[in-house]
C-alpha cells in the first residue's frame, strides 16, 4: 500500500509560491501529477517529462474553493473552512471558527442552503472544470467536500 502525501499549498518568507506540484496518489495515473499556479489561476495535468496533458483556467471563486480542498487531501475540506477562504483573501484559525459557528446558526434557523449558496456555485462550475482531469468533488452532508475520481480509471499518460 502506498503512502498518500496530502498536498500542500504554503508561502515563502519573503514571496509568495505561483507554482505548486502535487503528486495526488490514488486519483492519477503512476507517473503523472497536477501543478497549480496560483498567479494564474490555471491547473495543468503533468505527466513524467514533463510533458503538458492537459491545463484548465478557473475563476477567482473556483480558486478559492478548488485550494483548500487540495490542501485537505487526502482529507474532506470542512465546509467552514471553505466558507472563509470565500469569505476573505487570508483565511485564518479565527475566521474558520467564526463561519463554523456560522454555519451552526444557520443549521440551527433553517438557512444552511442560503449560507452555502455561494460554494455550491463555485463547487458547480469547479466539478465542470475538474471532471476534464478524470476528478471530482464529492459532498458530504453538513461536512465538507473531498476530492475523487471521476470514474474508477486515471486518465492514461496518452494523448488523443
Amino acid at each position: 500500500m502506498q503512502k498518500t502525501i496530502p498536498a500542500q499549498i504554503k508561502q515563502r518568507q519573503s514571496h509568495e509560491v505561483n507554482i505548486v506540484h502535487m503528486n495526488i496518489e490514488g486519483l492519477l495515473a503512476p507517473g503523472q501529477k497536477l501543478a497549480l499556479n496560483l498567479r494564474t489561476r490555471t491547473l495543468s495535468l503533468l505527466s513524467e517529462g514533463p510533458e503538458q496533458i492537459m491545463e484548465q483556467q478557473f475563476s477567482s471563486n473556483e480558486m478559492r474553493v478548488l485550494v483548500p480542498i487540495l490542501q485537505s487531501f487526502p482529507h474532506y475540506c470542512p465546509y467552514e473552512s471553505l466558507l472563509s477562504h470565500m469569505s476573505s483573501n487570508n483565511s485564518s484559525p479565527n475566521s474558520i471558527a467564526r463561519c463554523r459557528q456560522r454555519l451552526q446558526e444557520a443549521l440551527d434557523n433553517g438557512t444552511w442552503h442560503q449560507e452555502l449558496r455561494s460554494i455550491r456555485r463555485a463547487l458547480s462550475s469547479l466539478r465542470n472544470k475538474l471532471h476534464h482531469f478524470n476528478l471530482e468533488v464529492s459532498t458530504i452532508r453538513e461536512r465538507g467536500c473531498n476530492l475523487t475520481n471521476l470514474t474508477s480509471d486515471p486518465i492514461s499518460q496518452e494523448k488523443e
